[in-house]
């Protein structure tokens, strides 16, 4: 059984979090699914003019390129062995062909790697404006619900605003921020930071960091420090490391991931702004193309928005209106 006769029944509209993908994946799916629906009314069969109007439809999604062109070569070599000639039995073979590019093959888990003889240490990178330090208060509130005593750092001595704007949120939600005024190492920051979380008993240390991609040399150096820095205190920190992005700025967000893959050890993506952009296919495109899994998406405003990333709801909320 495919993934699109799977899910079909599987989720229930009163779960919450189903609802929120529904929602938040309107502007993709009215853009996308309703182009491919028209798509299939409009070909009585499947032919060369049909592959190239999906591809176009694919690449406008922000699938992206490469990803497009290593699907569309699955996708026809299907066509071909199993002797499909009407473009609407193509709909559920088009959801599993997606559904497997995002898994190849890998064991995609969203669990947290909880260090289990001390404080959790998550590091957060990515350039200013993605929603970074947002996205750290609406996750330290989501370990907050789940009964964690949650640290915040403010390692982003760099960007003015950012300690006061994660202190702020720290009143907001009631966790305490770690910062320092007489210092602009963002290293000394994460030493207090860790040292704090290890006499207090903290579960978890969320550290934002600054984003000055345009001199990469030097932001390696600066992660590297705080790495290292944080190593003397909690041996195996951190324990994940998060890359923000945000998700309307398309297939600049692809380039981000690449450019911070290659100058820190990267467990994760965040994508933020989901909602805002009709362009949803970037999901599939970044675990393709950096192969590096999304570990929670933004789908709203709320602090309960920012859902933990499941593929099969994505699908769902993707392909809800063809279901």
């Amino acid at each position: 059984m495919g993934l699109f006769s799977k899910i079909k029944g599987v989720f229930k509209k009163e779960d919450k979090s189903v609802q929120t993908y529904e929602k938040g994946l309107s502007k993709t799916r009215r853009s996308f699914v309703n182009k491919l629906s028209d798509l299939s009314k409009e070909y009585e069969e499947i032919n060369d003019n049909y592959f190239e109007e999906l591809e176009e439809l694919l690449i406008n999604a922000d699938i992206g390129v490469n990803t497009v062109i290593k699907f569309m070569d699955k996708l026809q070599q299907r066509v071909i062995k199993e002797k499909i000639t009407n473009p609407s039995e193509l709909t559920e073979i088009i959801v599993d062909e997606l559904f497997i590019i995002y898994v190849n093959d890998d064991i995609l888990s969203s669990k947290i790697n909880y260090n289990e003889n001390g404080p959790t240490v998550i590091l957060f990178v990515g350039v200013n404006g993605v929603g970074k330090t947002t996205t750290i208060a609406k996750l330290a509130t989501k370990f907050k619900k789940e009964g964690k005593k949650v640290l915040l750092v403010a390692a982003d001595t760099f960007r003015a605003g950012a300690k006061e704007q994660l202190i702020t949120w720290g009143e907001k939600i009631g966790c305490k921020v770690v910062s320092d005024d007489t210092t602009t190492d963002p290293a000394s920051v994460v030493y207090q930071g860790l040292d704090l979380a290890v006499k207090d008993k903290y579960d978890l240390v969320l550290i934002d960091t600054a984003g000055r991609l345009q001199n990469k040399v030097n932001l390696m150096k600066e992660l590297e420090k705080i790495n290292n820095v944080g190593k003397k205190i909690i041996p195996d920190a951190p324990h994940e490391t998060f890359l923000v992005i945000d998700a309307t700025t398309g297939q600049n967000g692809i380039t981000q991931a690449k450019a911070f893959k290659e100058i820190t050890n990267l467990t994760g993506i965040v994508l933020t702004k989901l909602d805002g952009t009709a362009k949803g296919g970037i999901v599939l495109a970044i675990k393709e193309e950096v192969d590096v899994p999304v570990r929670y998406i933004g789908l709203g405003e709320a602090a309960d928005d920012l859902e933990t990333f499941d593929i099969e709801k994505y699908i769902y909320g993707l392909f809800k209106d063809m279901m």
